[in-house]
């Protein structure tokens, strides 16, 4: 699942993933149709677009190796070493746990090595615990394969993506990042039945070694020859905006406004209720994509059970598709939020009741799959709607930083259900939580225009 990191972000004209519908889901229809006002005044072609391409190809490793990868590694391992599946599951827990640790200190690491060699380092620890997964033979090798793969992961997911792409833009900078954010839905696409086959193919260490030579050439080219580049090294201003207005403060400081917001907005409506809403989704959304792969490969095989996973990946681009074409800054974006819980918690209706159903199997991961991707890039546009300018960047950090640290718990939950009772049980609990998130997000509805309303009388 899906993971915003500390997002700097000003009040949207449009949604956020309008312009991934208008480009499409690759870089190269980015790098093409450009948007002219964007074009400095140099008359030199503004870059920030493929950087913002660069930051689609850094997700789709990031998320193919960090967040679509895991429930493969899980089925993998007990395969192949028998062990209980509450023990690999806390593997996984643990691969979302250490970012805790490592997500606030990254921009310091930014400040201090530079955004290129923190992402490219990053990779190599990725595959170095992509490869420990892969060889361990003894649970506590696995629980520090995964520390190391969830040290990669943090440096290659959301908060990666947003420092890459925060500097180059401005009023555009909610479209940029949905376009870069959209490569962690196609890393889905691609490597959740790429992973399967290769290791059907040649096992998981070979698989584990060739896969990460790819990541670490692209990385290592990105890193080397579009993010050492700076806006201010180039002459050019982040989307048309003066030098004085570039968010890459915002993006590398965030320290000082969490510390202040902390004092007024846990005692907000909006906040609280949008805040539990996405830990609430995440949280499920994250509990049953670590396991899907395992509950679908008795039925459907391991391959098929990745091409499933697959799937989920294309629709959750499909669902972020549909929000964008339809959906505008006017538009209910709590009840688009709570739409997408809704088919979620349909489809985890249907892989309850499938009882080996092949069919009913592949349609419930495939409803599952609509609101996977809105599930992460919807909650930020509440947020940038309905606070002021200078609250909706801190806003959306903490409702980040929180929901993290709830989801971070689910894989293992998840695995504990399953072996003391079923598979089946975590698809009720899935759609317990999924509709108390729809609850949460529904209760917080004006409750923003009450609080300007009491500000506007203050």
């Amino acid at each position: 699942m899906a993971k915003f990191g500390t997002i700097a972000m000003n009040r949207p004209t449009s949604p956020l993933t309008s312009a991934v519908n208008r480009t499409g889901s690759g870089p190269d229809r980015l790098l093409a149709d450009c948007p002219s006002d964007t074009q400095p005044s140099t008359g030199d072609r503004f870059f920030g677009w493929r950087v913002v391409a660069a930051a689609f190809t850094v997700a789709v490793f990031g998320w193919g190796f960090g967040f679509y990868g895991p429930p493969v590694y899980l089925e993998v391992v007990r395969q192949a070493r028998g062990w209980p599946i509450a023990l690999i599951s806390g593997a996984v827990t643990l691969h979302f746990l250490v970012g805790l640790a490592i997500i606030p200190n990254l921009p310091r690491l930014y400040r201090r090595l530079g955004l290129p060699i923190v992402t490219f380092a990053g990779a190599i620890v990725m595959a170095m615990g992509v490869l420990g997964w892969a060889v361990a033979t003894a649970p506590w090798q696995l629980y520090v394969a995964a520390l190391l793969s969830g040290a990669g992961w943090s440096t290659l997911g959301a908060v990666a993506v947003n420092a890459i792409v925060s500097p180059w833009f401005a009023a555009k900078r909610p479209q940029a990042l949905g376009i870069a954010f959209n490569g962690g839905s196609v890393g889905g696409v691609i490597f959740s039945p790429f992973w399967v086959a290769l290791i059907n193919r040649i096992g998981f260490a070979s698989a584990a070694v060739v896969v990460s030579i790819v990541m670490l050439a692209t990385v290592g080219a990105l890193a080397a020859l579009v993010l050492v580049r700076t806006p201010e090294g180039l002459g050019q201003a982040p989307d048309g905006a003066t030098a004085a207005d570039s968010p890459a403060s915002a993006i590398l400081n965030p320290e000082a406004p969490i510390a202040v917001v902390h004092l007024h907005l846990f005692h907000d409506r909006a906040f609280l209720t949008l805040c539990i809403g996405m830990t609430l989704a995440l949280f499920a959304q994250t509990g049953i994509v670590a396991h899907l792969v395992s509950v679908l490969a008795p039925t459907l095989g391991r391959q098929g059970a990745g091409l499933t996973a697959g799937a989920v990946g294309v629709t959750a681009v499909l669902g972020r598709l549909a929000v964008g074409s339809r959906a505008d800054a006017k538009s209910n974006w709590r009840a688009i939020a709570s739409y997408s819980l809704l088919a979620q918690a349909l489809g985890c209706g249907v892989l309850m009741l499938a009882h080996g159903s092949p069919a009913l199997l592949i349609l419930g991961a495939v409803l599952f799959g609509l609101g996977v991707g809105n599930a992460i890039s919807v909650p930020p546009v509440i947020a940038n709607l309905e606070f002021p300018r200078e609250d909706a960047a801190r806003a959306v950090a903490l409702i980040v930083a929180i929901s993290q640290g709830a989801y971070a718990l689910a894989p293992a939950i998840f695995g504990l259900l399953r072996q003391v009772w079923s598979d089946e049980i975590i698809f009720l609990t899935a759609v317990a939580i999924q509709l108390a998130g729809i609850a949460a997000y529904l209760l917080g509805r004006g409750a923003d225009a009450l609080r300007r309303g009491r500000e506007s009388l203050d």
